[in-house]
């Protein structure tokens, strides 16, 4: 019989879990993450078995690759949004095993002092150095956002709509874009109340406007393999566009098109993050010398 204490150790499951967020395209929620440890170290089912004493609910392993996760936090391998995902920092994208070794063992094995998990915590948005003032010169935000995603790699740009979908409340997301498959990014799947969805998605960074023959062609890579698609894009939709995305009898084709767009990375903070400032506006009346 298995026993608790021959499982993986929390340090242990620390480069698993690095790992494993990798292979995902960097960022995850939970059970995506637990699930791609899980299949990588080769757990028997007797090992899943084992629980938590009266924490029927969580086996010994899922409790572990918690506390592994909350480690990695503290040496800022990893940070988690208010929605649940994930995602690798910028520093360990690149991190070996020994590198990450040496991080946990500098902070005294994965604890920080209060004042340091103050700084990680108010550092976790997603926006690190390099901030760009989105107003400057007069530019609106959504200009600069747009000419920031035009200048990314494609696929950079398909992690990042990876991360908003799965910020967004979808699971199981996989960026699957490879030449000779029509066009089709990646897949996952959004559960509405009881019935989950398989949702094919497309990214398309466009300076102008986007076709209609692009959402039949779309539409047509996604014959036999889904009913419901998602079409990105850092452009915009013609009219045409838009209506054959809900044309009858055809299977639907959901629109994201620049402002859209740009609107859910602010709702998310990916790669956006807001102050909110008080302006003082000072006026002279003049009347009231007038009165004196």
């Amino acid at each position: 019989m298995i026993e608790k204490q021959d499982l993986p150790s929390v340090q242990e499951l620390m480069w698993p879990t690095l790992e494993a967020l990798r292979t995902l395209g960097g960022s995850g929620q939970t059970e995506e993450i637990n699930g791609e440890v899980i299949r990588r170290q080769g757990f028997s089912d007797e090992q899943l078995a084992i629980r938590r004493p009266k924490k029927e609910r969580q086996s010994m392993i899922e409790h572990r690759l918690a506390w592994s996760r909350t480690k990695l936090k503290e040496i800022g391998a990893i940070k988690n949004s208010a929605w649940g995902v994930w995602a690798l920092t910028d520093d360990a994208r690149n991190w070996s095993e020994a590198e990450l070794d040496e991080h946990r063992q500098s902070r005294g094995g994965g604890y920080l002092t209060l004042k340091e998990n103050r700084e990680i915590l108010t550092n976790a948005s997603g926006v690190d150095d390099g901030l760009i003032d989105a107003e400057e010169n007069g530019t609106d935000w959504k200009e600069r956002l747009l000419d920031r995603l035009m200048d990314m790699p494609p696929d950079a740009f398909e992690r990042l709509a990876q991360r908003l979908l799965r910020e967004a409340g979808f699971r199981n997301v996989e960026v699957t874009g490879r030449p000779g498959d029509g066009g089709i990014d990646g897949v996952g799947v959004f559960q509405l109340s009881l019935v989950p969805f398989h949702i094919f998605f497309q990214c398309k960074r466009y300076r102008g406007t986007v076709p209609p023959s692009e959402v039949r062609n779309f539409r047509g890579a996604m014959s036999g393999r889904g009913e419901k698609g998602l079409l990105i894009t850092t452009g915009s939709f013609s009219k045409s566009a838009r209506d054959e995305a809900t044309r009858d009898g055809a299977p639907p084709v959901e629109l994201v098109d620049a402002d859209a767009l740009c609107d859910l990375l602010k709702k998310y903070s990916l790669g956006v993050r807001t102050e909110t400032r008080t302006i003082e506006d000072v006026f002279i009346v003049e009347d009231f010398f007038d009165q004196l």
